[in-house]
């Protein structure tokens, strides 16, 4: 569950976003700023760094995003800075692309394979799950090789679990309750 500050303030850019029609693309800047933020954790350690002041933490972001995030977005970073919630920044932008996707109809899934799977699998199952959801899906890879064989795919709290791994722990389950396999 996102903490109270960070719904506030992701409801807030929500709100923005909607009325300006930018939801989606605020969506994708947010997404861009996460993996931007995982890649190089330096940039979180700088922004929430006590010994830079305010107008040193705004101006780099001003200078290091004005070609990749919208003015709005800019400005709601420099906010969260001079009220001294930027910490809360990751949480804020996960809680954002939560609201997002929810108000535009997109699930995202997890595909867990052992190995790569090829990109027309891939498509045949995005394509399968938009018509089972009814919504845009939003799917990624995920290798295990521990799954031995097969997929297991999580989608919102749903789970099907179709890999070799769990089709040998059924088996172990009944063979050791004395049943058959």
């Amino acid at each position: 569950m996102a903490n109270e500050v960070a719904e506030r303030y992701a409801q807030g850019l929500f709100e923005l976003a909607w009325e300006n029609s930018t939801a989606e693309a605020k969506k994708e800047q947010a997404e861009c700023l996460l993996e931007t933020i995982r890649q190089t954790p330096e940039l979180n350690t700088l922004l929430r760094a006590v010994k830079i002041t305010k107008d040193e933490k705004k101006s780099f972001i001003e200078n290091s995003f004005k070609n990749v995030l919208d003015a709005d977005m800019i400005r709601f970073i420099k906010l969260l800075i001079d009220k001294g919630r930027i910490y809360y920044l990751q949480e804020i932008l996960h809680e954002y692309v939560n609201l997002s996707n929810q108000r535009l109809g997109i699930e995202n899934a997890v595909i867990w394979s052992a190995r790569p799977l090829k990109k027309d699998d891939l498509d045949r199952l995005h394509k399968a799950l938009e018509k089972k959801s009814g919504k845009k899906v939003n799917i990624e890879n995920k290798i295990d090789p521990d799954l031995i064989a097969g997929i297991k795919v999580t989608m919102g709290s749903q789970v099907t679990d179709v890999t070799m791994k769990n089709r040998i722990e059924s088996m172990k389950e009944v063979l050791l309750k004395g049943g058959r396999a």
